[in-house]
This record gives structure tokens, sequence and C-alpha cells, in this order.
């Protein structure tokens, strides 16, 4: 789910510019507020993240005569928050240099498209799933996946309405291919939030700011 395919096609409009132009602003600023809120003490998880990302992007679901893939965004941003946007930037960036799928030319909407759903949804459903009630958390982590995702649709069908009517046809494409997978992005996260309560709870807390690091060692 991205917009490298048309990554050519609205570099040759003005709309189109205008829409990347607009993906790598907000891009930028959702990537340096990330890192300068980030609890650098998890950065191997987001790295793990990342790598995560990264891979489960090849993992295909058949979906009639076409196929699609997981992204998982809403769980990255369960246990990220605004570190989702340098940890999805640098996966975006590595799948493009090595192995040519996305694209330079569209790096900023695709990284904005998937970082910002996932920090939404950080906001959203991050108390439910640090509740002690299971099927509470069960829940949040179900409905980060699903709305990560499908808030990643829209934008995607969004930013390609916005470049031109032209690509009116993408976009309901991107919207009617995808959106059966939005469920099973919910119930993959429901899974790995239900696992990593049992083995790894802290990775569920939420990451201290770096300021307030600082304001609570200076208490």
């Amino acid at each position: 789910m991205s917009l490298s395919t048309q990554g050519n096609a609205l570099s040759l409009s003005v709309p189109g510019v205008a829409v990347l132009t607009a993906g790598v602003a907000v891009a930028a600023a959702g990537t340096i507020l990330g890192l300068r809120r980030m609890d650098y003490e998890r950065v191997p998880q987001v790295a793990l993240l990342s790598a995560a990302f990264f891979v489960v992007s090849f993992l295909r679901v058949p979906l009639g005569l076409t196929s699609v893939h997981l992204v998982l965004n809403g769980l990255i941003g369960l246990l990220l928050g605004w570190a989702a946007f340098p940890a999805l930037l640098i996966a975006l960036f590595l799948q493009a240099v090595l192995l040519g799928f996305g694209g330079l030319t569209t790096l900023g909407i695709n990284t904005t498209t998937m970082a910002l759903p996932a920090v939404v949804c950080y906001y959203l459903f991050h108390p439910m799933v640090q509740s002690r009630r299971e099927l509470v958390a069960l829940l949040g982590a179900f409905a980060a996946g699903v709305t990560a995702f499908v808030l990643s649709l829209l934008l995607v069908g969004s930013a390609l309405l916005a470049a031109g009517t032209e690509f009116r046809g993408f976009a309901q494409a991107f919207v009617v291919v995808d959106l059966p997978v939005a469920l099973v992005e919910g119930m993959v996260s429901g899974g790995v939030v239900a696992f990593l309560r049992k083995v790894r709870p802290e990775t569920l807390e939420a990451p201290l700011l770096a300021r307030d690091r600082l304001e609570m060692s200076d208490a």
C-alpha cells in the first residue's frame, strides 16, 4: 500500500508535485519530532520494528485475483509513538534503495501516510493496551491495527485525489482492494500485543519523552 507506482506521474503535474512536497514536509517534521522525543534506550526496539516493517511488506496476502501486504503501522505506533516516523522512514528508504520498492520520489508521502496514522493510534489506543484487563488490551490492539490501516488507505486515496482527477481510479482501487486487509492487521496486532504482555510487558510502556526524563532526573 503505497504511492510507488504513481511517483513519476505525480511529479509531472503541479497538484502532484504539491502532494509530494507536502508529504516531504510532514515526514521531515514528524521524523525530527520523533527523534527529539525518542527515549534513546529504546533505539534497539525502534530498529527491530523498522526491520519488521521492512520484512512484512514482502509477505503477500492472496485476495481474489490479486494480493496485498501487511504494514503493521498500528502496532508500530502503539510501541513507538512519535518514533514511528524515523522507524518507518528508514524502512521505506531501505526498500527504495536496496530493492527498488517504493521510490525516493514518493518517500516523503509514503512515510506520512504510514507514520501519521501510527501516531494517531498511539494516542487513541495505547492507554487501552496498558490496561490490566486482557480483553481491553486486546481490543485496543485490534482497533489500533484496523484504524491505522484504514487511515493510511484514506490518506493514500486523498493524496491521489488531490493530485488530480486522473488518479481517481487509482484511489478507488487502493481503498477497495486493500480495505479487507484491515481486519488481518487488527488480528495480527492483537496477537502480538497478547504475546508481549506475557513475555515482555515492558515493551508496551509509553516511551518517555527525552525532556520529561530530564525533568524527572532534576526533580
